[in-house]
């Protein structure tokens, strides 16, 4: 943000406005649009990142702001458009697992079956959110030790396989996959200077990472083509006919935006005649 600061020559407030307009936009245009989707297959993950400072630094960083800390970002895709269906920001607690999920059922009109990882918190989450009308399943994976060539400070762990495992309804288990909404977490890490590690690109305002979040998804759904449907997920999912532009998100921006309010001797004459 600073940078696009110092090539426009425009204040950083303007630019930090110009984000949160745009994020209010995006997050409503998804949030209107995304609706009565007849999806089949949707899968579920979460993505880390983190606000103004890492989880355990928090206590100790200087004037830390409300939301400091690890943040994760929700995501539901649909496995055959890659649309992105719905997203969160917040915590991975039950909390946020369960407005998460809600949400992600009242944006179908259709059964699906849902694929998760196995994070606890999405059972009782799922449960509650679809009350059984849904074909559930699970996919576990299992590490191992991380291989003494490959330690270090961000080395996974070695995954040694899978298990995947029926929750409800009847999933068809050869479709129980996580693959596509993982390989869209790469997707988001890549576009999203926020979410690259080891810089200090980091955001340092839980509502800013909120608002970047909103504007990627939009982009995603309505603007990015993906390389293998050669449209965008909106328009394989059917919410839109053509490919969306830059100018088609600025344009979100100002018919999102509040009517200016009277100034001066015209505000004393349209509260007269109001």
């Amino acid at each position: 943000m600073r940078a696009i600061s110092r090539l426009t020559g425009v204040s950083i407030n303007t630019v930090s406005k110009l984000l949160v307009d745009a994020g209010n936009a995006c997050a409503a245009y998804h949030d209107d649009a995304v609706r009565g989707l007849s999806s089949r297959r949707i899968q579920c993950d979460e993505i880390w990142s983190f606000t103004y400072s890492k989880q355990r630094n928090v206590e100790t960083a200087k004037a830390a702001p409300e939301g400091a800390g690890d943040t994760w970002t929700w995501t539901a895709l649909d496995a055959d458009s890659k649309l992105i269906v719905s997203y969160l920001v917040g915590g991975r607690d039950a909390g946020y697992a369960h407005e998460f999920m809600q949400d992600v059922a009242e944006r179908l009109d259709t059964r699906v079956q849902l694929t998760t990882d196995g994070h606890k918190a999405y059972l009782e989450a799922v449960e509650g959110s679809f009350a059984g009308q849904v074909d559930y399943a699970q996919l576990i994976k299992m590490y191992g030790a991380v291989p003494e060539h490959a330690k270090g400070r961000y080395s996974p762990a070695e995954c040694t396989g899978t298990r995947k495992i029926p929750v409800s309804g009847y999933p068809d288990m050869d479709h129980a996959s996580t693959s596509h909404v993982e390989r869209q977490n790469l997707t988001m890490r890549m576009h999203m200077r926020r979410f690259t590690r080891l810089t200090n690109a980091f955001s340092k305002k839980f509502e800013n990472h909120a608002h970047m979040v909103a504007i990627y998804t939009v982009f995603y759904n309505f603007v990015k083509i993906h390389q293998t449907l050669r449209v965008t997920p909106a328009m394989e999912a059917g919410l839109s006919d053509t490919v969306r532009s830059f100018e088609w998100i600025v344009g979100l921006i100002e018919v999102n935006a509040p009517r200016p309010r009277p100034r001066g001797p015209y505000k004393k004459k349209a509260e007269i005649s109001n």
